[in-house]
């Protein structure tokens, strides 16, 4: 079947166009196909289906995506579902817009936290409307060279964001960090971030089913809600997050966050899939 790849600050995805909802996409396949060596190699699998081909229940809280004509099908790279990803969201974008599926502008795409209003920029760059950042409390997880504490934020999914007093290139995230099951029954993303200047933070991230990723969209968005927290009364509304793979921009306005960056489609093929 017919494949692309692309990419937003280097987190990388294959991309599936399934519109009429054909593929029975297993884990084991997404796997494969993520597999830097053997596959084509990516983060994880954005299946472009048609919300109403999708075949499958929508959970609580993402009835908004019924209404849009394009669902993004993402999954982790071993294979598990995801709710929601942000760079994700703009290179699917960036592929609807590229392949005449969608006029560029402003539109939505379904997903399983809900629909995502989407805005080709005149630059070119990608806003996605991430929707409300909950603060669920504070956590904490054991890295590979230690245990840090930081605030459970959801952004459609998961995270724990972890301020750290050094340089985050030099946290060991390189082995999954040990959550609390209680507090994270489905696991999350961990995000260590540093804050370098007032609106401007760096960031690393060991993201759930995919391991240490270049880059995490709802994870920039976490760090920065995070931030944006502790920094209390005049924090800035705008935050530059700089990951391994690039820079964003996320605009946090009375608990909602939107996320501006680059998206990239960088290949086209065919793929055979095993079975």
């Amino acid at each position: 079947m017919r494949f692309a790849k692309g990419h937003g600050t280097e987190n990388d995805f294959v991309i599936l166009p399934d519109p009429e909802g054909g593929l029975d996409l297993t884990a084991s396949q997404v796997a494969a196909l993520c597999d830097r060596r053997a596959g084509i190699g990516g983060d994880g699998v954005l299946r472009v289906v048609r919300t109403k081909a999708l075949g499958e229940s929508l959970p609580p809280g993402a009835e908004s995506a019924e209404g849009c004509e394009w669902f993004m099908d993402y999954r982790n790279a071993d294979g598990s579902i995801a709710e929601m990803c942000g760079n994700g969201v703009r290179v699917f974008a960036r592929y609807l817009v590229a392949t005449g599926l969608v006029a560029a502008g402003v539109f939505e795409v379904g997903t399983r936290a809900g629909a995502r209003r989407v805005t080709v920029e005149d630059d070119g760059e990608i806003t996605v409307d991430m929707g409300p950042v909950r603060f669920l409390g504070e956590g904490g997880a054991v890295l590979a060279d230690g245990p840090v504490r930081g605030s459970r934020i959801s952004v459609g999914n998961p995270h724990l964001a972890c301020a750290v007093s050094r340089p985050v290139a030099e946290v060991d995230l390189g082995r999954a960090p040990v959550l609390d099951r209680e507090a994270f029954p489905d696991g999350a993303n961990v995000e260590v971030y540093r804050v370098l200047e007032p609106g401007t933070l760096e960031m690393r991230v060991y993201e759930r089913g995919s391991a240490e990723t270049r880059s995490c969209g709802t994870g920039i968005v976490a760090a920065a809600a995070a931030a944006d927290a502790a920094a209390g009364a005049g924090a800035p509304a705008v935050w530059r997050v700089r990951v391994p793979g690039g820079e964003c921009v996320v605009t946090l306005d009375a608990g909602d966050a939107r996320l501006r960056g680059p998206a990239v489609i960088v290949a086209e093929g065919d793929v055979h899939l095993a079975k």
